[in-house]
């Protein structure tokens, strides 16, 4: 493997872009025969290597990666959180990974269920402990071994994670400053509202295309400048 690596992080760097792409698809599948027991699968997506790997391997292959002297991805710059609520396993964990000694980046991905834990990389990389809380609080995914997971986007006494696709747009709780009381109270959303039908014809429409306007609209006054406004007036005052 440390051949295909080195032939791979050996290119020139002004080599045309599909010399680029060619070696760095064999350092793709140099690293799955490398970590064969740990990664499901490597594709390149816009010339950049995606890793998807087992949950129970993160560590592993975070270390391989960090460590090994033709990779040396020893920056995270981020983990993310993907929620695909149709599949069983409904979370993906996204890390993104940065080499500064070579300039290139790599993705490894891993996928769980609501109730699979993933282990915690922050003995690994140190920015993690932050991004994980992120994917804790906008999630629930949990991270065991994780020195201090806790919420850190969301409110105290907040109830969900408000980025799965099942979270209501509107939430559980509205805030709002009572006078009376002098404080800033916590109260159940209330969406309480009559039906209604909107329209969506512009009453400029008719100006444009020519076409009568839509009925119980009215027409604008074309003598006014400001044909919006005495569009309402003219409505408020039918």
């Amino acid at each position: 493997m440390s051949k295909e690596l080195s032939k791979m992080r050996s290119t020139p760097r002004f080599a045309g872009e599909e010399e680029k792409r060619l070696n760095l698809k064999a350092y793709g599948d140099s690293l799955h025969e490398s970590l064969n027991e740990e990664i499901l699968s490597v594709n390149l997506i816009n010339d950049e290597l995606t890793l998807v790997i087992k949950p129970e391997k993160v560590r592993k292959v975070l270390l391989f990666l960090r460590d090994h002297t033709y990779s040396k991805y020893e920056v995270l710059t981020d983990i993310a959180g993907v929620d695909y609520p149709e599949r069983k396993e409904r979370f993906e964990v996204v890390y993104l990974l940065l080499s500064i000694r070579y300039n290139a980046r790599i993705i490894v991905k891993l996928s769980v269920d609501e109730l699979t834990p993933v282990e915690s990389v922050t003995s690994i990389y140190n920015s993690a402990a932050w991004f994980e809380r992120e994917v804790y609080d906008l999630f629930g995914i949990y991270f065991t071994k994780h020195p201090d997971l806790r919420r850190i986007l969301t409110d105290y006494g907040f109830t969900g994670h408000p980025l799965r696709k099942d979270f209501p747009l509107t939430g559980y709780t509205e805030v709002r400053y009572d006078d009376t009381e002098k404080r800033v109270l916590y109260e159940p959303v209330e969406t309480a509202q009559e039906f209604r039908n909107f329209s969506l014809v512009s009453p400029w429409a008719s100006e444009v295309t020519g076409s009568a306007p839509h009925r119980g609209q009215g027409k604008a006054s074309s003598s006014s400048p400001h044909r919006g406004v005495d569009f309402v007036k003219r409505e408020k005052g039918a």
